[in-house]
């Protein structure tokens, strides 16, 4: 029988979240009930609420989320009832173009679940990245729910499911950072730093933070960060350049979803560097570079999608990292708070108070 729970919805354009009914199905073929433990509090969440994402209101938020199988539907296998799970918004088919090209992060078919939740009146809801996770419970694809060692507690747990794993894999999957690197990140929030600690997990020899926001370039040293740039102090490029012998780095991340920014990165990078983009930009803005420098530098524009991730592998690998002492994903905790805070949670996170607020269930 469907379950009736509180969650946090979106129900228009730029106003407020409220605290309401919702009311969650039983679990149907393919699908698995989670109890919600822990569900940080993301940008994308907020870009939800502004009307960025898509018009689909009203929302269901929450997405970066951890918690325990509470019932599984039919045809599921692989979990059952009492599973620590990581939730990953992208849940590869293993059937499509993509995923039998030996790159299911490209995934065109990715598995969400097939029944809506409703609010108690029957009005569907849109569930933020096919998950929903500011609820005690949620319904997702059972592709979605990535089994992981319980001895990690869910409020860093959950951070796998968005910002880490998208920091850390734009460094590690996408850039590629290799043993003696060097590299810039622009943008120190949770998604940058996740970066820096990819880019110094991988054994890059220079990381260097970048971002307007002393607050922020002091916690970069924290996940591994060997110099820091305030970009309102001078050009950061020049910056950079002098801090790798003239030359520029070898992977340039831009975490913030800028034109300027990316504009940056473009040129602090060393000739046949990387530049990858995390950051998410909004869909109106637009990027002017000479065609000659791109033809003339040479090396890679690349974007990030997820980190370019594989959940059920990188999941548990992080989660090991972190019970092994070699990711600090606590300090990527700036607070937790109930689950009818989040909408305080998201001034926070537009003043730079925070790194992520976690609510707790």
């Amino acid at each position: 029988m469907p379950h009736e729970t509180k969650g946090v919805v979106a129900r228009a354009k730029g106003e407020p979240v409220e605290l309401l009914d919702v009311v969650v199905p039983d679990p149907g073929p393919g699908e698995a009930l989670v109890r919600v433990q822990a569900s940080g509090v993301c940008h994308t969440d907020l870009h939800y609420r502004e009307g960025a994402i898509n018009d689909d209101f009203p929302f269901l938020l929450g997405h970066e989320a951890a918690g325990v199988v509470e019932q599984v539907g039919e045809a599921v296998s692989d979990l059952e009832p009492g599973d620590y799970v990581v939730l990953a918004w992208r849940a590869p088919c293993g059937q499509c173009r993509s995923c039998r090209r030996g790159r299911p992060w490209y995934c065109f078919d990715s598995r969400h679940e097939a029944q809506p939740l409703t609010l108690a009146d029957g009005t569907p809801l849109t569930p933020a990245l096919g998950i929903g996770a500011f609820t005690e419970l949620t319904l997702i694809g059972a592709g979605g729910a990535v089994k992981v060692d319980p001895r990690a507690r869910p409020e860093v747990a959950g951070l796998l499911g968005c910002g880490v794993m998208a920091g850390w894999g734009a460094a590690v999957n996408t850039g590629g950072v290799q043993r003696g690197e060097t590299v810039a990140v622009f943008g120190c929030g949770g998604v940058g730093d996740a970066a820096i600690a990819g880019a110094t997990m991988a054994g890059a020899s220079k990381v260097i933070a970048v971002d307007i926001d002393p607050r922020k370039l002091e916690m970069a040293r924290g996940f591994g960060a060997t110099d820091t740039v305030d970009a309102t102090a001078g050009d950061p490029v020049e910056a950079i350049r002098d801090l790798t012998g003239g030359f520029g780095v070898d992977v340039a991340i831009e975490a913030v979803g800028r034109p300027e920014t990316y504009e940056q990165a473009f040129y602090a990078r060393d000739l046949a560097g990387r530049v990858v983009l995390v950051g998410v930009p909004d869909p109106s803005m637009r990027i002017d570079l000479p065609f000659i420098e791109l033809f003339g530098r040479g090396g890679a524009l690349k974007s990030s999608w997820y980190g370019d991730c594989l959940p059920s592998r990188d999941f548990p690998l992080l989660i090991d990292a972190y019970l092994r002492g070699q990711l600090d994903l606590d300090a990527f905790v700036s607070e937790t708070i109930g689950i009818g805070d989040v909408e305080a949670a998201f001034g926070k996170m537009q003043r730079g108070e925070v790194l992520r607020s976690v609510v707790v269930l």
